[in-house]
């Protein structure tokens, strides 16, 4: 089973065929999900005693599952926050996956892990992080906040007595901030949000106040929520969390990209003084899943609270080596921040300043065609490359009628959001592939 013959030989130059012509399509088709009864019709017993054999079992994976799989990286998949990997990111995690590199610890993956901080390195320069600042690629989002609020708990009770038990955010705050409260037992505090549901430090102080500022260990901040793409008002709640000396966490996992675009970077004043940041390069820096960047201001102080001891680990716990598992949840780790700095080193971090400009402006095309047409309404300006609107007089039956049509013709993959109980249209541009045709031809498919 683990000897190369001529078969083996064989099936990789299959599998090396399939992703070349999956990444040589354009555009890719959209597909869409099978119920267990069809799959199981087709893939039931797979799994055998013999094995189905190599040339077979790529045949069912190709021919079958891999079409009851939606394309994320289809121009039109708008909803959610989509992946569209740039070709050499989703080719090189092919060699991520065949180079068998452990990249948890410099002593097994030292070339790995060099060039993994050079990407981080450069993500650490977009948000005006000192030259000190570090930290490691995680599976998510989820992971990344939940290991941030880990080290600032930590940092807090290692700094005074008390035991703070809170974290400060909104409602409009990402769900794995909840459960990472949830996982810490720690109290999730929400914080109103002004007018243009925004966190600002105004309110931040009021609930400080209210509730006792030594409670809290962490305020969390975002830079790009998930349904509208709003960034909160950093300058000031930097502000207050220095004021009353509280871990300040920003939360760009989808819109920390929006730092590389000149056009929107002021929009992030105040980041800069961030305790800790995450990013997924997986949604609009163009990286496959899973990836996303984790950086502190100050590592030694995630080193603190995420080091495993064991005996058999003196020999990397001892070294003064950047190991990347000692800065979140989590031990073992493959080295899925390489396919993201190999596109970077290939295509230069001027394209994708390109790319992100490109869907910044194909988003500002839709808000203001969306404007145009008197069937449809702005719910609220689009910060970023996330656009809310509703269409007049449409109930969610119809919302979700449109929707499941247009994934039926094929004709693109948009599902309905919801704000204070009101079903709305929801669009989230991170492909440089989408157009404003593409924009043009959904919107019209409502009239």
């Amino acid at each position: 089973m683990h000897g190369f013959n001529d078969e083996t030989k064989e099936l990789g130059e299959a599998i090396l065929k399939y992703a070349a012509d999956r990444l040589a399509l354009d555009p890719v088709p959209l597909d869409s999900p099978r119920t267990v009864a069809e799959l199981d019709a087709v893939a039931s017993g797979a799994i055998s005693p013999e094995g189905l054999g190599g040339a077979a079992a790529l045949d069912l994976f190709e021919n079958q599952l891999a079409l009851a799989c939606l394309s994320i990286d289809h121009p039109r998949y708008l909803s959610f926050i989509p992946c569209a990997p740039t070709r050499e990111a989703a080719m090189f995690d092919l060699v991520v996956g065949a180079s068998s590199i452990y990249g948890g610890s410099w002593l097994e993956g030292a070339g790995a892990v060099y060039a993994e901080n050079q990407a981080l390195r450069w993500i650490a320069d977009l948000v005006g992080l000192p030259a000190t600042a570090g930290g490691s690629f995680v599976q998510g989002g989820t992971i990344g906040n939940l290991s941030a609020l880990v080290a600032a708990r930590a940092a807090a009770r290692a700094r005074n007595a008390s035991r703070p038990f809170r974290v400060a955010a909104t409602v409009g705050s990402h769900s794995s901030i909840s459960s990472a409260c949830d996982v810490m037992d720690a109290e999730l505090v929400q914080v109103p949000v002004d007018e243009d549901m925004r966190l600002t430090g105004a309110a931040l102080r009021k609930v400080l106040q209210d509730e006792g500022p030594e409670s809290f260990f962490a305020v969390v901040a975002t830079c790009g929520t998930t349904n509208f793409g709003i960034i909160d008002d950093l300058q000031s709640v930097a502000d207050v969390c220095e004021e009353f000396g509280i871990w300040f966490h920003v939360d760009g996992a989808y819109g920390g990209a929006g730092l590389a675009a000149p056009s929107v970077r002021e929009k992030y004043a105040g980041i800069e003084r961030c305790n800790s940041f995450i990013v997924d390069p997986h949604k609009w820096l163009f990286a496959p899943f899973d990836c996303c960047a984790l950086l502190y201001r100050e590592p030694a102080l995630a080193r603190a609270a995420h080091t495993q001891h064991a005996s058999y680990l003196d020999v990397l716990t001892d070294a003064p080596d950047w190991n990347p598992s000692d800065y979140s949840i989590g031990l073992t780790r493959r080295a899925r921040g390489l396919p993201f700095w190999f596109s970077l080193v290939v295509n230069g971090t001027a394209a994708y300043t390109e790319a992100i400009e490109h869907t910044l402006e194909v988003t500002r095309f839709a808000e203001s065609e969306v404007e145009a047409r008197d069937y449809l309404e702005v719910v609220r300006h689009a910060d970023l490359s996330v656009l809310v609107f509703r269409r007049l007089g449409w109930s969610p039956e119809q919302y979700h009628a449109w929707s499941d049509k247009l994934l039926a013709d094929q004709e693109a993959f948009v599902v309905p959001t919801s704000h204070d109980g009101e079903t709305l249209a929801r669009f989230a541009i991170v492909n440089p592939n989408t157009t404003v045709d593409d924009i043009r031809a959904i919107l019209d498919t409502m009239a």
